[in-house]
């Protein structure tokens, strides 16, 4: 293999590597500098103890014998310090790196979303409300056969729902779900952003690993879309998703 490439293939996967690299380098620093630190304090105590008699003289002030004393040892703890620098150096460029990578990805994330949300806008123009409605509940039903609820008992006037979203199945009505929407629209005029989880909670559903970090703020409208669908054995399954997706950093405008 021509040497060029496996250098610039060595270069991409440092690349790719860099935050795990740096941070693997942070630490076999930190723990190399604890090292270096100790071994350089007892040479200094040892070196210290054979020039003892430099520090006899009664008239020196602390001051000055700390200083006589750095002028003896402060070679010794030079591979210390040099390891340190390049360690902070190393856990700073790894935060950059991860900083930097997760901006580009919420950019992207953000153009995505607003090339999805117009995509679907213009399928609304194009095909109808009617047809586009008919579209939607094809695709939730796509999902729930392709996710079936499993055995649940509904009790009173509760229909059995899906969150497209998660994947998730839960008891609730169309009337309970549009009242929740409201009250994520008014968080969004009060508090200016309200999360995932503030909606799941309102419908009956736990939070999830991320459902805190996304949402929804005051510049984006909260609008739940429905769709309906069967299970295998002809029940009746309400599917909602959302028409603008929750974006990440919600709460920073």
């Amino acid at each position: 293999m021509d040497l060029g490439a496996i250098i610039n293939r060595a270069r991409k996967a440092a690349a790719d590597n860099a935050p795990t690299i740096l941070t693997a380098l942070g630490v076999t620093g930190t723990i190399t500098t604890v090292v270096l630190a100790s071994r350089a304090s007892f040479k200094a105590q040892t070196i210290l103890a054979r020039e003892h008699h430099h520090f006899l003289d009664p008239d020196m002030t602390k001051t000055e014998i700390r200083k006589k004393e750095f002028g003896f040892v402060w070679k010794e703890y030079i591979p210390a310090a040099t390891t340190g620098v390049v360690t902070v150096a190393c856990i700073v460029m790894a935060n950059r790196v991860t900083t930097r990578r997760a901006a580009a990805l919420a950019s992207a994330y953000t153009v995505s979303q607003e090339a999805f949300r117009e995509y679907k806008e213009k399928v609304v123009q194009k095909m109808g409300e009617t047809k586009e409605q008919k579209l939607r509940d094809e695709i939730a039903q796509d999902r729930v056969n392709a996710n079936p609820p499993g055995q649940w008992l509904i009790l009173d006037d509760d229909v059995l729902c899906m969150d497209t979203h998660s994947g998730r199945y839960f008891e609730s009505t169309r009337e309970e779900i549009r009242k929740a929407e409201n009250d994520i629209n008014y968080k969004l005029l009060t508090e200016d952003h309200a999360s995932l989880s503030d909606f799941w909670e309102l419908i009956g559903l736990s939070k999830t690993a991320d459902s805190d970090e996304i949402g929804w703020n005051v510049d984006t409208k909260f609008e739940v879309k429905y769709g309906s669908a069967l299970t295998e054995d002809g029940k009746p399954v309400l599917t909602i998703e959302f028409r603008t997706t929750p974006i990440r950093r919600h709460y920073r405008r």
